[in-house]
């Protein structure tokens, strides 16, 4: 009788044990609902965005009408872990009551940003004035003006009672999806891909904007800026193409699977394929291979493939293969992503595989190659759906394209 008293006494006392386990464990996991994000930058600014927890094990990023989807989230202790998706980042916190305090590390580029995040607050800004500009329109810019590092780009913005939407467009990509506000006369703009982190900040008169470009904690440069409505990028057709001789394009890369994939390939004969030059760490090849995955779903039966040059930072080709495995699983990519190279992201280096082009001036390129193994066009860059209007005008003009192309 005395021992099932112990007996009985003990597992009460596991019992308890477990119980109060548990209920710690609840207390460590994200609340359902929505949290203020911060990445300290330079001069004091802090880089806001906001994210939506659904779950404990899911939360949603948004910037103006982008939805990112986080679905990698572990706890240890009283720690938490986000892994973004598709890009190599994440974060590392610690409770702090409701909120958290951590680290953002990109381990491709090997950066680290102070993080933190508050709960139940849903301002991405909080501007102390009312509006008293409007940024609505076409900006035409210069970053890094008079200096080596110099470069144009086309600012498109929309502004609704003191919210700003919009981007920048360069002549090879975009800054993807802005938002924030308009306080007084200073317009702040951020946004968050998941390894991305941008922060423009400028102040705004009738026709002119001059401000500053924040990405992450690493790098600032200035900006200006004049309302031109008539303003438009150069055609970036021509940055990169054939060296004289040339007519075709040859490689020799391997795929997941170790075999050497080459376009004398039975695969690709007597098709249209279009090259995509690419990198899993890229936001704007990212935007590309979304689409370039919906359109080869629908017309790989139509003498069409596409095939992907992947260019890697990681110092391994098992890293490298892993974050190609993990871009395909995400975004539905079934055409071949070969490993073009790893350890650098040298356009340099990678001309040197590719010596019949002249240059490789952008991440992503795309290359049009006709039934006859002709190279027919070169696109540099992409135009991501943050840039609307252009967006739209780049899938229309690669659809007819390559219609074209298999008319022939």
């Amino acid at each position: 009788m005395r021992y099932l008293i112990v007996c009985l006494l003990i597992l009460t006392i596991l019992s308890c044990k477990d119980e109060t386990k548990d209920n710690t464990l609840e207390d460590k996991v994200l609340k359902i609902g929505t949290y203020r994000a911060i990445f300290e930058v330079q001069d004091n600014e802090e880089l806001p965005f906001i994210f939506e927890v659904k779950s404990p094990t899911e939360l949603h990023i948004f910037n103006a009408d982008e939805i990112i989807k986080v679905d990698e989230i572990t706890y240890r202790n009283d720690s938490i872990f986000i892994k973004t998706p598709v890009f190599e980042s994440y974060i590392a916190a610690v409770f702090d009551g409701d909120n958290l305090i951590g680290e953002l590390t990109n381990k491709t580029l090997k950066r680290v940003s102070p993080f933190k995040a508050e709960y139940e607050n849903e301002k991405r800004f909080s501007p102390k004035l009312g509006s008293s500009k409007n940024a609505t329109g076409v900006w035409e810019t210069v970053f890094s003006k008079e200096t080596d590092g110099e470069y144009i780009a086309k600012g498109i913005f929309e502004q609704q009672d003191g919210k700003v939407t919009g981007t920048f467009r360069t002549t090879t990509g975009d800054y993807r999806y802005l938002e924030g506000v308009m306080d007084g006369d200073t317009m702040k703009l951020s946004t968050f891909d998941g390894a991305h982190a941008f922060l423009f900040t400028a102040k705004v008169s009738d026709s002119v904007m001059e401000g500053t470009f924040y990405s992450g904690n690493h790098w600032k440069e200035p900006f200006v800026a004049k309302r031109n409505s008539e303003y438009d990028l150069p055609s970036i057709e021509d940055f990169t193409f054939l060296k004289e001789g040339y007519d075709s394009l040859e490689f020799s890369f391997p795929d997941e699977e170790g075999n050497l994939v080459s376009l004398s390939d039975d695969r690709f004969k007597n098709k249209v394929v279009v090259v995509q030059i690419m990198g899993t760490w890229c936001p704007n090849c990212l935007d590309g291979s979304k689409y370039y995955a919906e359109f080869y779903e629908a017309n790989k039966d139509k003498d069409f493939e596409i095939v992907a040059l992947a260019v890697e930072f990681v110092k391994t080709p098992e890293l490298a293969f892993s974050n190609i495995a993990r871009l395909r699983e995400r975004i539905g990519m079934k055409y071949p992503i070969l490993l073009a190279q790893y350890g650098t992201g040298s356009k340099t280096k990678l001309q040197e595989k590719l010596p019949m082009l002249n240059k490789v001036m952008s991440y992503p390129t795309s290359i049009f190659i006709d039934k006859k193994g002709k190279v027919r066009k070169i696109h540099t860059g992409f135009n991501g759906p943050a840039t609307g209007e252009k967006h739209v005008e780049f899938k229309t003009e690669f659809e007819v394209f390559v219609s074209e192309l298999l008319s022939e």
